[in-house]
């Protein structure tokens, strides 16, 4: 540690603490009310809810301190931006989020209601709690209380978007029509999982995503399943037969030319990344499972990091109610996510998806492919300023050298930050996997929640240290 962070760490760390502390209860309440609302983007009846959370975030950030706070219109959802420039000539930080939630089906496995934050053990309990309302609301204390102490050490930027959640289709336009007011030298982003609250982990990489929904269509209604059934094709049976001709026996895609541009990851960095502390049996426990699956010759540390994937998110077709109804369904559908790794493209990939699943069908039945979304896959260096100021933080917070690790989730506007603003990310995420994102009882850490608070200011002074020498 340096003469200059020694004495940050020394001085303005105990005071940063100790503003958190006092101020915690504030912190927690105002974000149960921001979980309260919800702002789920993919379903258009949720648009006012969505619009009034846009309206909260930047009322929070106001309240903050952040100056030149506004709430932009796009075709979509409103993205939330907001500045603190304290010297030109110093680094800036632009730092990303998202306000939008997943949808909290099913409900009935909630313990709590998804949009009324229960805290128990330690975890408050509520849908977006770490995806990502609670990760990117701790940058909003962070840097509140920064400004209050006078602990600012770099140019502060703050772009919260609505549409992460179904691909962020309006983003690339926002970030093209607004580049010189978003100009930065790096992105902050914590939307990530560290590997345990006692092993911190700095995400290296992340996945891309190809979103497709599948709809099978038979004869031109619901058929009574005694009078025809055996004479026509039930399209549930056939979309079946489809979706499982998307593998082989080796836990392969079977998709043409789906690995031609899957980039490999060399034999040193397998090893190091299998040398993350991981417990396959409390894995199992923890999932209510006997034993894992997936493609053959890789870990289950690189099935969910480096390899691409494909898994069926939905299937529906028929009659679903209570009780029994002899029908032979029209229709059957399926939804359809597709991870990648470098460097697969989404769009490459989806169209060879979508010939692919069509030449499967028998002629009995008519296929349509609908795309939803898409996401470049990316990967960050670990021997940049801006990564090593995350691992100083990291360090000086934790007390040890975070592990780097390739992330399996997707976040698609990581990329185009790269390319639309010349600007490399930094993905310090404080979230557990086992936090329950897009399920079920998502929760958050109490202590992660304050810990992310405490450390992000040791990034920013860190950075700012780095950039000087």
């Amino acid at each position: 540690m340096s003469i200059f962070a020694a004495k940050f760490f020394l001085t303005m760390m105990p005071e940063i603490r100790a503003y958190i502390d006092e101020h915690k209860s504030r912190f927690l309440d105002e974000l149960i009310g921001l979980l309260r609302i919800p702002s789920i983007s993919a379903d258009p009846k949720y648009k006012p809810d969505v619009d009034r959370t846009a309206e909260e975030v930047a009322a929070h950030l106001s309240k903050a301190g952040v100056d030149k706070v506004q709430v932009y219109s796009t075709p979509g959802h409103p993205v939330v931006y907001g500045e603190h420039i304290l010297d030109p000539s110093l680094p800036t930080v632009l730092v990303y989020g998202h306000y939008d939630v997943q949808p909290p089906d099913p409900l009935e496995l909630w313990t709590t209601s998804p949009f009324e934050p229960e805290i128990r053990e330690g975890n408050i309990y509520a849908r977006g709690a770490a995806d990502d309302k609670g990760q990117f609301f701790m940058h909003i204390k962070a840097f509140e209380a920064m400004k209050a102490l006078g602990a600012l050490t770099c140019n502060i930027k703050i772009i919260i978007e609505g549409e992460e959640e179904i691909g962020s289709n309006h983003l690339e336009l926002f970030l093209k029509d607004h580049r010189n007011m978003l100009a930065c030298d790096v992105v902050l982003i914590s939307d990530t999982a560290l590997i345990a609250n006692d092993v911190p982990s700095l995400t290296t990489g992340l996945r891309g995503m190809s979103y497709v929904e599948v709809e099978v269509t038979g004869p031109n209604r619901d058929l009574h399943s005694g009078v025809y059934g055996g004479g026509v094709a039930n399209p549930a049976n056939v979309l079946a037969r489809m979706i499982s001709s998307l593998h082989d026996d080796q836990g392969r895609v079977t998709i043409p030319g789906f690995y031609d541009k899957v980039k490999p990851v060399s034999t040193e960095e397998r090893k190091e990344m299998n040398e993350a502390p991981f417990d396959l049996e409390e894995y199992c426990r923890d999932l209510g499972i006997e034993e894992v699956a997936g493609e053959s010759g890789y870990t289950t540390l690189e099935r969910t990091s480096i390899r691409p994937t494909l898994d069926v998110n939905g299937i529906w077709g028929g009659y679903i109610g209570a009780g029994a109804k002899t029908v032979l369904p029209s229709k059957a559908f399926a939804k359809i996510s597709m991870r990648l790794v470098p460097d697969q493209d989404p769009e490459e990939i989806t169209r060879l998806f979508t010939d692919y699943f069509i030449s499967l069908a028998p002629s009995s039945v008519k296929v349509r492919v609908f795309p939803h979304h898409f996401g470049l896959p990316a990967v960050t260096p670990t021997d940049s300023l801006e990564y090593k100021a995350a691992e100083l933080a990291m360090t000086d917070s934790f007390g040890k050298k975070p592990i780097p690790q390739r992330g399996g989730g997707s976040i698609p506007i990581v990329s185009l930050f790269e390319q639309i603003l010349g600007a490399k990310t930094v993905m310090m995420g404080f979230g557990l996997d086992s936090d329950n994102i897009h399920s079920p009882n998502e929760r958050y850490g109490l202590f992660n929640f304050y810990k992310g608070i405490e450390t992000i200011p040791l990034y920013y002074h860190h950075y700012a240290q780095l950039k000087k020498s």
